[in-house]
């Protein structure tokens, strides 16, 4: 009987921090990533017959701990990426990203403009006095944000990015940063928010080998007039100064834009980078248009295709002249000549 008891008095003595764990705070559940290992390998190993393996995270290997036989490799962890930058304790993440292309970054909160219809409302449940209120907490808020002249123009010059710039998400983060670098160097004093603007977007994309011309630019921002054009080439040799864009734009950065908008055939553009392969190193094509020259061989090389585009086709496309397209027609000429001999 004094076992039977020693034992039972041992059992409760064991169950007794299981009991006292219940009844405290509740521990916090690990991060996904945290509770999940990359290690994939649960077989004895190959080479040794260990069954003790060593994961190495940055290489993504799991190698025998004994020989050094690497079992797996390449191996990805799909789970949340659980990195805390500030240095704290706390790896959750909330909240979007910040982007460039907000005033604000995009670290504010917003009342959207779309939850605040009359259609959004009556799927909210809003009462018309309700949405009258939130409409008017949306205009404070929207002044609240751009109070002094800086914000006011950031979000002006972003917005025109944003609508008329018709980017890539990533060229167009790459415009929203040189417009703030032209703020910060005082470039857009005296001048217009929709030009600099204007400006920003065709550098950046053509740093990013994207062929855009700048006639094309003005007429997304309203700058079709011959002196919104001469201001903005202006304002881009400027940008391009201040700010270390000195990316000259080629011929070749042109020719699948131009095939592609005069729906010509794949064998066609071959023949294009055929013929700029011939010519690129004369020295006669200096300070003619880079777009005049894409036009110019692609007009050639769909002559001698079985689907020849017209002199008006083409020039529409490259934004040139039939008088100049027939003179730099000439060069061409003479120049493949001269190279076939």
């Amino acid at each position: 009987m004094i076992e039977e008891n020693s034992g039972q008095s041992r059992n409760s003595n064991a169950k007794e921090p299981v009991k006292a764990g219940r009844r405290g705070a509740i521990a916090p559940s690990m991060r996904p990533s945290e509770s999940r290992k990359t290690e994939s390998v649960f077989r004895p190993c190959s080479i040794c017959g260990s069954s003790s393996w060593d994961t190495d995270e940055i290489r993504g290997e799991t190698s025998c701990s004994v020989c050094g036989y690497v079992a797996e490799e390449n191996m990805i962890d799909l789970g949340a990426e659980w990195t805390n930058h500030s240095g704290g304790e706390d790896k959750s993440r909330v909240g979007a990203p910040t982007t460039l292309t907000l005033s604000d970054k995009g670290l504010s909160t917003e009342i959207r403009r779309s939850d605040l219809t009359s259609g959004a409302a009556k799927r909210h449940g809003m009462s018309g006095k309700a949405l009258r209120d939130w409409r008017r907490r949306q205009r404070i808020d929207q002044r609240s944000k751009t109070r002094d002249s800086r914000s006011r123009n950031l979000s002006k010059a972003m917005q025109f990015i944003r609508d008329r710039g018709d980017l890539p998400p990533q060229i167009e983060q790459e415009a929203a940063g040189l417009y703030r670098h032209s703020v910060e160097r005082g470039l857009v004093t005296g001048r217009s928010i929709r030009g600099v603007s204007a400006a920003c977007v065709y550098v950046a994309a053509r740093e990013a080998r994207i062929p855009r011309r700048i006639e094309d630019v003005a007429e997304a921002f309203d700058m079709t007039s011959n002196v919104d054009l001469k201001e903005l080439k202006r304002t881009i040799r400027l940008v391009s100064r201040f700010l270390g864009a000195h990316h000259i734009t080629g011929p070749e950065e042109y020719f699948e834009k131009f095939h592609s908008d005069l729906g010509m055939k794949p064998e066609v553009l071959g023949r294009v980078r055929e013929m700029w392969r011939l010519v690129k190193d004369d020295l006669s094509w200096q300070g003619k248009k880079p777009s005049g020259i894409a036009g110019v061989i692609i007009y050639k090389a769909s002559q001698e295709s079985d689907s020849p585009r017209t002199q008006s086709e083409v020039c529409k496309v490259s934004g040139i002249s039939e008088v100049t397209l027939r003179g730099l027609l000439k060069i061409l000429n003479q120049k493949l000549s001269v190279k076939q001999f």
